[in-house]
């Protein structure tokens, strides 16, 4: 089949149109989950029928088509059993033709659409394989928000499907649910107290920490990568992307909101990862470890935990071999060490850990000072990176990328400066393809670059008392251009001639026109401001 490219602008435009239908409804954090279930459940559908028009030989890149093709199939008996067989043992399940996401676009248009329907079809999709089992569990579509009365539920779920019914999702080229999630957070996570892009990793600072943790190993097969904070599985799916061995990645991750938890489940099925890959978990991964079964190390380790989060902190967590070694623990009002510290105890001997953190963890004392030290002492601590500050979806604090490894003989840190690295946007600033080159070539090469990155020896560290803030090793002012005063007074002298030069001029050219009743007023004024 012809690639049947989606050009995003479409996907936005439609998105933008289906939450104008719901965000006085509800908040950006509740609708974000219908949208996101509903165009999952069209990519499933329309990929089964394109999947099964190319196997009645009859392919055809009309959705509406291929539905016709699919229905006439499944309702002849001898070829039911074959079709609906094929189906399964390439998708793990089939929809029933009446069920479909286009033939339920054309009930709505027939004015027979019940929510009844969608919800079936959605049942039919969680009980074929333990890969969908609860998949929409949080999709609530009885909810009175949706509409006081059936009706109006009814009603509402009906225009938001009508919108989304225009896009060829099957077809789309690049992470569609990728980009409509960083879509709906960028425009609508303001509509709401919550933060609906709460923790949500921009693909320009995901990239730069997958290829940091995946240098030197893009032909490794079977790599395994880990997230205790995974989110909507973006962070994770990236190594997909850069890896040379995509289909042999091991996926490990842990979410603690369970609609989240299913977003990365849908997210990992549309980027084809099998079931045999993907080991995903509903819960808080600071309350109680996990993996706690092989295995409980890996290759990689991708975190952006919520920052200064609270936490439980109870003594009892000094037994626990996540923070046994430390001594302390990650203060209550800051989990931001107990995130860094429980990814760093499943990060393999020959690993790479990239994490995201606000600034505070560089340079904060007490418990966190201790933990610092520790790390410090042990050579964990191979990279820090300081980010340009307004990246996030969630907050405009400048961030920093803490790069951790096991074993390392040496006890030096390098540090990068990358607070400048990146193009102003009206909302958000952005890094581009350069930027992030830039940051990955420092990291490789490491060594001291002016203004921007510095290798500090463990004595430098030491004699700074442990602490990391990044402009104690890397200073980049830059010093102001100094004014030359007479140039700038001659100059001024210039431009005092010139402007009296133009009033002389624009004057005579006043004095020689014609002055009429009409023009009269309005000469006489001008005149008179130029004398």
């Amino acid at each position: 089949m012809e690639n049947r490219g989606q050009n995003t602008q479409d996907l936005y435009q439609a998105l933008w149109n289906s939450a104008d239908i719901l965000r006085s409804k509800m908040d950006a954090s509740e609708y974000k989950t219908y949208l996101l279930a509903l165009i999952f459940y069209k990519y499933l559908s329309d990929q089964m029928l394109y999947y099964v028009s190319g196997e009645l030989e009859e392919q055809t890149e009309d959705i509406k088509k291929a539905d016709r093709l699919y229905e006439e199939t499944y309702y002849n008996g001898e070829l039911q059993e074959a079709l609906i067989d094929n189906v399964r043992e390439e998708f793990a399940y089939s929809i029933k033709p009446q069920l479909t996401f286009s033939r339920l676009v054309d009930s709505i248009y027939e004015g027979a659409f019940q929510l009844e329907h969608l919800a079936q079809a959605f049942r039919d999709i969680e009980a074929s394989s333990e890969m969908y089992e609860n998949l929409f569990e949080d999709v609530d579509l009885y909810s009175k928000k949706l509409g006081n009365i059936p009706q109006k539920a009814n009603q509402t779920i009906s225009e938001v499907m009508k919108q989304l019914a225009m896009l060829d999702l099957a077809g789309y080229n690049g992470d569609m649910l990728g980009d409509a999630y960083e879509y709906l957070i960028g425009q609508f996570a303001s509509d709401s107290g919550k933060k609906a892009g709460e923790f949500y990793t921009p693909q320009p600072v995901a990239k730069l920490m997958t290829r940091i943790v995946l240098h030197g190993r893009e032909n490794k097969k079977g790599f395994s990568v880990y997230d205790a904070t995974m989110g909507s599985g973006s962070l994770l799916l990236n190594v997909k992307r850069y890896t040379n061995e995509p289909n042999t990645v091991n996926y490990f991750g842990q979410e603690l909101n369970t609609s989240t938890y299913n977003l990365a489940r849908m997210n990992m099925i549309l980027h084809g990862v099998s079931i045999e890959n993907q080991h995903l978990h509903n819960a808080d991964t600071l309350d109680q470890d996990w993996p706690t079964e092989e295995p409980t190390n890996f290759d990689a380790v991708l975190m952006n935990p919520p920052y200064s989060a609270k936490w439980g902190a109870e003594k009892g967590f000094l037994q626990d071999p996540r923070f046994s070694n430390y001594g302390v623990l990650a203060p209550k009002s800051k989990a931001d060490f107990a995130f860094l510290l429980h990814g760093f105890y499943h990060l393999r001997d020959s690993g790479v850990m990239a994490i995201v953190l606000p600034h505070g963890v560089l340079f904060r004392g007490n418990a966190e000072g201790t933990i610092r030290k520790i790390l410090l002492e042990m050579g964990a601590i191979d990279t820090v990176i300081g980010m340009p500050s307004n990246i996030f979806y969630n907050t405009s604090i400048p961030t920093t990328v803490i790069i951790l490894k096991k074993s390392r003989v040496k006890k030096d840190v390098l540090f990068i400066d990358a607070s400048k690295c990146f193009d102003k946007g009206k909302n958000q600033n952005t890094m581009t393809e350069e930027h992030i080159q830039k940051i990955l070539d420092a990291y490789i090469e490491r060594k001291d670059i002016d203004k921007f990155a510095h290798v500090a020896v463990f004595e430098e560290i030491v004699g700074n008392d442990y602490n990391l803030n990044i402009p104690r090793y890397v200073d980049s002012f830059e010093e102001e251009e100094q004014v030359d005063i007479v140039a700038l007074c001659k100059e001024m002298k210039e431009i005092d001639k010139e402007i009296e030069k133009a009033e002389s001029e624009l004057l005579s050219m006043l004095g020689e026109l014609a002055v009429t009743d009409e023009n009269r007023d309005v000469i006489e004024a001008m005149m008179e401001v130029f004398r």
